[in-house]
């Protein structure tokens, strides 16, 4: 006698099936199981074990030999996610009259089993979930708990359980011993942090908007009382609301990490904002292989990466940061596993411009070397990752009773407006923001005049930009024009994109 349950293996945001197959032969009793060493028999298989004889069914775990199929035969990384398929698998080989091999065709198993036979939930549900869509399955078998979380996944028919016993009585015909989702209302408008809260930081409010409409990491400095962390904060209000399939890819990567929300969730459209402290190492920013879990970088995805204090990284987290910036890509592996994960982030870098954090230049007290050491690492760490440079200083001469400040809502617009044109000029290549684009195809493409190079052949005599950084710059230029509705940019644009890099100097 045998039977057949399948699951998911989770390995980043793709995942694959798995399938259980359960051999029941006459015999003294035994248990062989062939695949992936975290599915061998011992506390997992104990514990499957102890939720059949938990669930009320009037029978335990045959007294037979019993031989475990599982492929593919490679490990998930995820706890506990396969639970139920094994059970399931084996009660289903041990009584086929009972729980007849049509009923779980189709049908995919998630969750962890308690020694008594409650259901579980696990991390990876919503990922597991849209992988279990795209291999054409559209019935899918949930912990109660997580209900809420693999519903987000359209056209696709979700029910939940909280014990072993519901599950088996709607495998053999009860069909109302499931629980399906609720009713979710849409999310309201984003209220989060606002950019008419600020006051003055005219020009870094500017660099706030042409980072977010062309998708170039920038960073901020200036003294402690600047307030750089809440500029920061407010840049993904600026950004553009994400599409259906892109909140679904925001939600998968915390539903890996398992700190997605609990409760009833809905759609989002708002950006995620990841702060990193300077103290982080390179493993919370990549994440995890061999468990599966995402890092800063991966849950950034989409939206913006705050590294706070980022002449102070060490250089090991330096290292890790600078091919998942330009690839838009996290890959990390041990010997076991591979996780790859999207980062297409946009990297907000902040510090003081002192190591004494005082409100003034002039008020500094730090000794002449530790002050030219601490400036020297401003303008080199992380410097070939950034198009933006500000050294903020707010205006607090006025503004105090302004009433023109503009809201996130409003340059949001604008900022949609630069993206879905650069969208549009760049989707043959496939590119969507000017940041990404290479540098000799942002040349072919956009041919200056002798008029219009200037400004950059003049800074690159006087040794303030380097090539590269020329390119770069004019990937800004172009962004600046896409702000304003041009199609190609002009003198202006060109030397204010200079500004916006800094000339070289932070």
């Amino acid at each position: 006698m045998g039977a057949v349950a399948c699951s998911m293996i989770v390995r980043g945001l793709t995942g694959h099936l798995r399938e259980v197959v359960a051999e029941i032969t006459p015999g003294l009793p035994s248990l062989t199981v062939t695949g992936p060493s975290e599915d061998q028999p011992h506390a997992r298989i104990a514990r499957v074990r102890a939720a059949v004889a938990s669930c009320g069914w009037g029978w335990g775990w045959p007294q037979a030999r019993v031989t475990l199929t599982i492929s593919p035969p490679v490990g998930s990384g995820i706890e506990g996610m396969h639970d139920l398929a094994l059970a399931v698998a084996v009660l289903a080989a041990t009584a086929p009259a009972t729980i007849p091999a049509p009923r779980l065709d189709g049908v995919v198993l998630l969750g962890e089993l308690a020694p008594d036979g409650r259901l579980r939930p696990v991390r990876g549900i919503l990922p597991a979930v849209l992988a279990a869509r795209d291999h054409g399955r559209t019935l899918v078998i949930v912990p109660r708990e997580s209900l809420a979380e693999a519903a987000l996944v359209p056209v696709m028919t979700i029910l939940g359980a909280d014990h072993l016993g519901a599950v088996l009585a709607w495998l053999g015909g009860a069909d109302h011993t499931l629980d399906v989702p609720a009713a979710v209302p849409a999310p309201p408008e984003f209220t989060g942090v606002d950019l008419s809260d600020v006051r003055g930081h005219y020009r870094a409010r500017w660099a706030l908007e042409v980072a977010a409409a062309g998708g170039h990491h920038l960073r901020l400095i200036g003294p402690p009382a600047a307030g750089l962390g809440a500029l920061a904060q407010r840049l993904p209000g600026l950004l553009p609301r994400l599409t259906e399939s892109e909140s679904l890819e925001v939600r998968a990567i915390p539903s890996l990490a398992g700190t997605l929300p609990e409760g009833p969730l809905a759609s989002i459209t708002a950006r995620p904002y990841v702060e990193v402290h300077h103290s982080s190492s390179a493993r919370a920013l990549l994440g995890s292989a061999a468990s599966a879990r995402p890092g800063a970088l991966a849950r950034a995805h989409l939206g913006v990466l705050h590294l706070e204090s980022y002449p102070d990284l060490h250089q090991r987290t330096l290292d890790a940061l600078r091919s998942p910036l330009d690839d838009g890509e996290v890959v990390v592996a041990n010997r076991d596993n591979l996780l790859r994960l999207p980062c297409d982030t946009l990297a907000v870098l902040t510090s003081a411009e002192c190591l004494c954090h005082a409100a003034r230049d002039a008020a500094c007290a730090c000794p002449p070397a530790a002050k030219r050491r601490h400036r020297e690492r401003l303008h080199r760490v992380l410097a070939e990752r950034v198009d933006i440079t500000i050294r903020d200083n707010p205006d607090d001469r006025g503004g105090f009773g302004e009433d023109s400040r503009e809201t996130s809502a409003e340059v949001r617009r604008r900022v949609t407006a630069a993206r879905t044109a650069a969208a549009a000029r760049w989707r043959e290549h496939g590119y969507t923001t000017n940041a990404r684009v290479p540098s000799s195809l942002l040349r072919q493409h956009f041919p200056l005049s002798r008029t219009e190079a200037a400004p950059l052949e003049a800074a690159l005599r006087e040794g303030r930009i380097t090539r590269h950084s020329a390119d770069r710059t004019l990937a800004v230029a172009v962004t600046i024009a896409d702000l304003r509705g041009a199609d190609h940019p002009n003198t202006h644009d060109i030397v204010e994109a200079l500004h916006l890099h800094g000339f070289g100097r932070p």
